[in-house]
């Protein structure tokens, strides 16, 4: 006799403490969906808030990044200046480094072990031309994101520090002034707790396949055909937001990363940028935290699906072993990856869709830096 595999429908009791007068759902627990909710509850403590992940952790890309505290090296903003103009730049600049302020007024830096050791962006002898270009911004940069950064120089030449950490064949070296690191799984931790003193709810294991507003709410609809209610819904979903928001001008892209083993007497300190800031690295716990890479195959990488991709974990290991750490024998630890919501602009999406729905999406990779003030935007559309 055959069994048919039928989703269990809620239970009277299931109904009534996790989804019955539910205010605002939110979907994604990632580090928008918590701030978003607790921004909200900031403003108006009675709100029931209920968000809805549908993984076991919020695996998109919240607990998957390097956990630098950034807001941009020089080449990322001259990339920005010409692609987006330079109002646009200045903008997300300041709200990544608004954004960082935030988060560590919400949070104590301590508790995410928080350090401010300044971000550098490395050049080898190939890349001269990048760095040449650079210089030659370095003095208006400085002006223009001084109001920002509150630092006469952000920027700054470092080629003195390149024999300190140990790198082959980097001929040059720019230091942000301004730039700091922290321990994401912390962060994370710290907010998840933070949401639940607050007394917002996070049900994990729930997957919203469709949703439909109306004049008094929202209806969801789970794939195991649970139907839920609430008053207003905020879309926090990032890389997987065409899954709900096919139309919606996000790109998913994964994002390859690797961690060695502890390595005695290691070198470096702070945060590293290299190659227009595809790819990055840094020290935690006596290890070498390294990823990206993703332009070395866009279309495979183009996708909302976890995987690891070889060649690019590969070239990640070669890069530690001829340039980051030649002096040094090294074993990898583990390998990941993460989904990154990307666009044609850099510009997170706040906005409302209609009366009861908000979406907040579209970090661009620097949701570590821009997430706390994004959710703080959408919280503010939600209770208009």
């Amino acid at each position: 006799m055959s069994t048919v595999n039928i989703s269990p429908r809620l239970s009277y009791w299931e109904n009534e403490i996790y989804f019955k007068n539910i205010d605002i759902f939110i979907i994604g627990s990632g580090i928008v969906g918590l701030s978003t909710a607790i921004s909200i509850k900031e403003k108006e403590p009675t709100a029931n808030i209920v968000i809805l992940e549908r993984g076991a952790l919020p695996m998109g890309a919240s607990t998957r990044n390097a956990g630098f505290a950034c807001f941009g090296s020089m080449t990322e903003l001259i990339e920005d200046v010409k692609r987006d103009g330079e109002a646009m730049m200045l903008d997300l600049v300041s709200r990544r480094y608004n954004g960082l302020e935030l988060l560590k007024n919400r949070i104590d830096p301590n508790k995410m072990n928080y350090r401010h050791q300044g971000g550098y962006e490395i050049f080898r002898s190939d890349d001269l031309d990048s760095f040449e270009e650079c210089m030659d911004h370095l003095s208006h940069y400085n002006q223009l994101v001084a109001p920002i950064t509150g630092l006469k120089e952000t920027y700054i030449l470092a080629n003195k520090e390149i024999n300190t950490f140990g790198f082959k064949d980097i001929d040059q070296m720019i230091l942000n002034q301004g730039e700091g690191e922290l321990d994401t799984g912390l962060m994370m931790d710290e907010l998840i707790k933070l949401a639940y003193k607050m007394g917002i709810r996070i049900v994990n294991g729930i997957n919203i396949e469709k949703y439909e507003s109306y004049a008094n709410g929202v209806n969801l609809l789970t794939d195991k055909n649970w139907e839920l209610k609430s008053k207003k819904l905020v879309i926090a979903t990032n890389g997987f937001s065409k899954n709900l928001l096919p139309h919606i001008e996000v790109t998913s892209a994964r994002n390859q990363v690797l961690i060695t083993e502890p390595i005695p007497g290691l070198k470096l300190k702070g945060c590293f940028h290299y190659d227009r800031g595809y790819y990055y690295f840094r020290e935690i716990n006596q290890r070498i935290l390294i990823g990206g890479g993703r332009n070395l195959a866009a279309n495979t990488e183009t996708t909302d699906h976890f995987g690891i991709n070889n060649m690019i974990q590969s070239a990640l290991s070669q890069l530690l072993r001829t340039t980051i750490i030649p002096y040094s024998s090294f074993e990898i630890d583990m390998r990941w990856s993460g989904i990154l919501g990307l666009g044609p602009i850099k510009k997170p999406i706040i906005e409302k869709l209609d009366q009861q729905v908000v979406v907040a999406v579209r970090m661009g990779g620097m949701g570590v830096a821009i997430g706390s003030l994004v959710g703080e935007e959408a919280a503010k559309l939600v209770l208009e």
